[in-house]
């Protein structure tokens, strides 16, 4: 199992830890529900360094990120940010990413962990354009500060204006007295916030800093499964559950990133699809009986036939109900459809609602 650079810290803090992507990572402090309503009402504080990160650079990366990925890097200006994928040649995804243009020959793309080396060899395959790869993952720490008052807890901490950073948007600048650390404004919570990319000899100075300057608006240290039912709530896929090798991006509801002003791997086929309509889809739904829709389980029909499968599953500290996302023939896709999840041997009825679960 690899750490992190501030395992130690965690485990300091009574983190309960768990194997993660080939990672010791926390998993809770105080308990899910707790550390949910944090990062909905103030500032919460993931590390998430297991992330991978690359660098391209020359005059033909973008012709490579381009051929690689679904959405249009054309797009892109320095300091923006999009979110993107990789197609596989057999329709599925090879990964979903983040692609950040540093400059016009210079770009860093934000991987999964769980896919890096299998990231990095794809991308590696393709390469027949001479631009230069590194591979920054074990080199870099990267902590997810979500939340509302994040811009407020952070702004002492750098000249960076953070209250006027656009969505998707990143400076690189000083941050708790660090030169060039990446402050990126996405997220994965749909609560605001910023993502913030740098050395790993700086990780404790960072981190220290961080909760210094955030005391006084409630900033706590928030593990994984807190993560997981925050991105639920906003509809967020999830790589190994919601996408995967086998499901396409047109299925999965990401056409929005899936450009056909370009040609990309797979593209004639997934346009094909898209012009045909997909014969399955990722739909949201919630429990209209009582129930927790878990991964895996399966979605049946009112005759009891097994019609799809649960990709993700959760009772939402939000909404105080039991939410959930799963592919379904398109038939079953409509706002309003109802179907029933398998639950141990009962039958649970479910409706399909609209994104995201969590309105804010």
């Amino acid at each position: 199992m690899k750490n992190t650079a501030l395992t130690h810290i965690h485990e300091a803090l009574g983190a309960k830890m768990v194997p993660f992507a080939g990672y010791n990572m926390p998993v809770q402090y105080e308990g899910v529900n707790a550390e949910h309503e944090t990062v909905r009402n103030s500032v919460g504080v993931f590390d998430v360094s297991h992330m991978g990160e690359f660098l391209l650079k020359g005059e033909k990366a973008i012709d490579l990120i381009q051929l690689i990925t679904s959405n249009d890097v054309a797009l892109l200006y320095d300091g923006k940010i999009q979110y993107s994928c990789m197609p596989n040649d057999q329709s599925g995804i090879v990964d979903d990413l983040l692609v950040y243009r540093i400059k016009e020959d210079k770009y860093m793309l934000v991987v999964n962990a769980s896919n890096i080396e299998k990231d990095w060899n794809w991308i590696s395959k393709h390469n027949t354009f001479g631009v230069e790869m590194i591979n920054q993952s074990d080199d870099i720490s990267l902590l997810a500060i979500q939340g509302p008052k994040t811009a407020k807890a952070l702004q002492s901490l750098t000249d960076v204006n953070l209250a006027e950073m656009e969505y998707y948007t990143f400076k690189i600048g000083t941050f708790a007295g660090v030169e060039n650390v990446v402050i990126s404004a996405t997220g994965y919570t749909g609560a605001g916030g910023f993502e913030i990319y740098f050395d790993n000899e700086n990780a404790e100075t960072i981190w220290n800093a961080v909760f210094e300057a955030g005391k006084e608006f409630g900033i706590k240290p928030i593990g994984l499964a807190a993560r997981d039912t925050l991105r639920l709530e906003m509809g967020f896929c999830l790589y190994g559950n919601d996408i995967n090798d086998t499901t396409s991006p047109i299925e999965a509801g990401l056409g929005w990133i899936t450009k056909f002003t370009k040609n990309f791997i797979n593209s004639e086929n997934l346009l094909k699809q898209k012009a045909a309509g997909a014969a399955k889809k990722l739909v949201a739904f919630e429990m209209i009986d009582k129930g927790i829709a878990r991964h895996d389980y399966e979605i049946v029909d009112a005759d009891g036939n097994q019609i799809g499968v649960v990709t993700s599953g959760t009772m939402s500290p939000s909404l105080k109900k039991a939410i959930g996302m799963g592919y379904v023939p398109k038939e079953y896709t409509k706002t309003g459809s109802q179907f029933y999840i398998r639950i141990r041997k009962s039958d649970i009825l479910a409706e399909v609602v609209k994104l995201p679960f969590y309105k804010g």
